[in-house]
């Protein structure tokens, strides 16, 4: 796998579940996505002036894998009876950089559960990442690092 020695931006995903049937793998929600115009606003020129924000691919990829990858951890739970506290969250950050003078992505998991034991937390989230399809597709293609917070 090649590495990532420049990041150029980053897409960040923080996904919620506001009830154990949407940890279970059902949801029908909404989406809300904070739109931004591409490239690093400090460094913007003026070919980027003109660009209307929208949803980066680093912004839909990242969304996309943690909403599949909350439900994965939904199902590793119950597998295992555990129960998620109700502020259980899922972040994902999808960085494009480059490594020499080609594009990469590589990327990023958090799984939040306050108060869950850090043991059983990090079993969960990586048996998410086991079942998760995303995970599965990104698997020895990209560099992707699994997460826990449980403060």
């Amino acid at each position: 796998m090649n590495k990532i020695q420049k990041v150029l931006l980053t897409g960040k995903t923080h996904t919620t579940s506001p009830d154990a049937r949407v940890l279970g793998g059902k949801h029908d929600g909404n989406v809300t996505i904070q739109l931004s115009a591409p490239g690093n606003p400090a460094a913007r020129t003026h070919a980027f002036d003109a660009v209307a924000p929208h949803p980066t691919a680093e912004q839909l990829f990242a969304g996309a894998w943690s909403a599949c990858y909350i439900a994965a951890v939904g199902i590793v739970a119950k597998e295992k009876q555990v129960t998620l506290p109700a502020d259980t969250a899922v972040e994902v950050e999808v960085d494009l950089g480059l490594g020499g003078a080609d594009y990469f992505i590589q990327g990023r998991i958090n799984l939040v559960v306050p108060g869950l034991d850090h043991a059983t937390a990090t079993e969960i989230a990586h048996a998410a990442d086991a079942i998760c399809p995303y995970s599965k597709a990104t698997r020895g293609n990209i560099d992707v690092v699994v997460g826990v917070t449980t403060a």
